[in-house]
């Protein structure tokens, strides 16, 4: 059973798995950082200050708080302002990987481009070619 575990984890795919999910934690975390501490802030500036995340309908009468946070501790509300804010968020992160995407397809199709460097003749076709020069010196 050792053996065979050994064999599924030396597959390529799991460990490109395995990659994938540590290299797309890390790169969740930057674009995160990137929405949330520099493109949000511009946003904000540019129009006003405006912050959806504490826009929300109180769905009860008991509901008297400004902030989302202190209005959900005291019942049910429709978060509506959070809602905008992930979607937001959601296209600002959808453009990042657009272009991240279209930045790397365009460097694969460089590298493609690129001519493949020639292969060496074959041993015959060498032979041969010995042969053509050795009759064209002595003939």
């Amino acid at each position: 059973m050792l053996d065979e575990f050994k064999s599924f984890i030396a597959r390529g795919n799991v460990m490109d798995l395995a990659v994938g999910v540590i290299i797309g934690g890390a790169f969740g975390k930057i674009v995160s950082s990137l929405v949330d501490d520099i493109i949000m802030p511009v946003i904000g500036a540019i129009t006003g200050g405006i912050d959806f995340s504490n826009y929300f309908v109180p769905l009860s009468a008991s509901v008297t708080a400004p902030t989302l946070a202190a209005a959900r501790e005291q019942g049910a509300v429709f978060a509506y302002g959070n809602f905008i804010t992930v979607v937001i968020n959601f296209l600002i992160l959808a453009w990042i990987i657009f272009l991240m995407v279209k930045f790397v397809n365009r460097i694969r199709i460089k590298e493609e481009q690129k001519p493949a460097p020639a292969a060496p003749p074959p041993a015959d076709v060498l032979l041969l070619t010995e042969i053509r020069d050795l009759l064209k010196k002595n003939g």
